[in-house]
């Protein structure tokens, strides 16, 4: 039997098993076509059929209204970072954000290359370990924007800021995905890489409202208007074909285990388990999050010394339990508990931090 470990990594992260040992069996034959869905068109009726049903999929489990589109595309949340300002820009109006911690820092800093950005609302004043309370976006801006959860601080929202409903609303969600669930239609944009909660890296997942789609300046470069990718069905050019597949695998299991709802019940199962551990250890273990502000995907947390941070680490990576180093901007110690981290995988990590307390006091 193949060796596997409890994978804790902050992204590329855990993929389901049995969507591992599927892709497994279907790699070298895909649907009876005697090619890899690694080799075969994109223009195929094999692959258009597996590229609509995950898009029928998302749709489905997310309750994703009919009039937002569904685009698969490159370039990882990093490019949308861009991509958001230079698609909802609106002369004149200020573009307004919520800065919470590195992530939000980026997107900040890609949205100054097209006009004024306000920062509304800040956790900069405790390091980003929380999340600002009451924010509230005016109508005088083009869009607002938040980072749904901050992966380096542990950081995420447990609720949605006021925004008019002339204003949308943009999120990454890149590391909260599906984690709970949302009500798309609070959302003019929500933007996400895969390889969290979803898929392997590869491919970026954009929902957009329709009536945004007009908003690109014309001379905006082709394959930077999501316009073009929505009129394409996102085959405008070729797509990461085998990055798609995996993610309708990933949808496939998803629905198989309940859908959404079904998966936020665990999701705060394994938190909940995981921060009692860090609670009730008398301060051994130390969370970095503020309680109200904690993420169910990211939890951050320190021991006294760095050196005793590398020993549990060290320690871990020995009982099977891997990537529990904190950010390289932070430091500490971080478990990502994305939806493929079983509960299982969640009880073994518990009962090592408490075996490693009791054997390193």
């Amino acid at each position: 039997m193949t060796k596997r470990v409890h994978n804790f990594n902050a992204g590329p992260a855990a993929l389901p098993l049995p969507v591992l040992e599927k892709a497994q069996k279907e790699l070298l034959d895909y649907k009876g076509t005697g090619m890899s869905v690694l080799e075969i068109s994109h223009r195929s009726k094999e692959y258009d059929a597996t590229q609509k049903h995950a898009t029928d999929l998302l749709r489905e489990l997310m309750g994703i209204p009919t009039d937002y589109k569904v685009l698969w595309l490159q370039g990882g949340a990093s490019t949308q970072f861009f991509d958001v300002p230079l698609n909802l820009q609106q002369s004149g109006k200020p573009m307004e954000y919520v800065f919470t911690g590195a992530w939000s820092k980026k997107a900040i800093k890609e949205a100054k290359l097209y006009g004024e950005v306000k920062v509304i609302a800040s956790s900069e004043d405790r390091k980003f370990t929380y999340i600002p309370k009451n924010v509230v976006f005016s109508d005088k801006a083009a869009f607002g924007h938040i980072t749904g959860n901050e992966t380096i601080g542990g950081i995420e929202w447990q609720y949605w800021p006021t925004i008019p409903s002339s204003v949308p609303l943009a999120c990454d969600m890149s590391s909260d995905f599906m984690d709970k669930v949302v009500d798309v239609k609070k959302f003019g944009v929500i933007y996400a890489g895969a390889q969290k909660n979803l898929g392997p890296a590869g491919v970026t997942i954009v929902i957009v409202r329709e009536d945004l789609l007009g908003r690109v300046p014309e001379n905006t470069p082709t394959m930077l208007k999501w316009k073009t990718h929505a009129e394409k069905d996102s085959l405008y050019n070729t797509p990461p074909c085998f990055a798609i597949y995996l993610c309708e695998l990933v949808l496939e299991h998803l629905k198989g285990l309940g859908g959404i709802p079904a998966v936020e019940k665990v999701n705060r199962e394994k938190a909940k388990l995981v921060y009692d551990i860090i609670d009730k250890s008398n301060g051994y273990y130390r969370g970095v999050a503020e309680k109200d502000s904690r993420s169910l995907m990211n939890v951050t947390f320190n021991l006294a010394t760095p050196e005793l941070e590398a020993k549990c680490v060290d320690e871990a990576k020995k009982n099977g339990l891997i990537g529990l180093k904190g950010h390289r901007d932070v430091g500490g110690m971080r478990a990502s508990l994305y939806n493929a981290v079983s509960l299982e995988s969640t009880k073994a990590l518990c009962s090592f931090l408490t075996r490693f307390k009791e054997q390193n006091p």
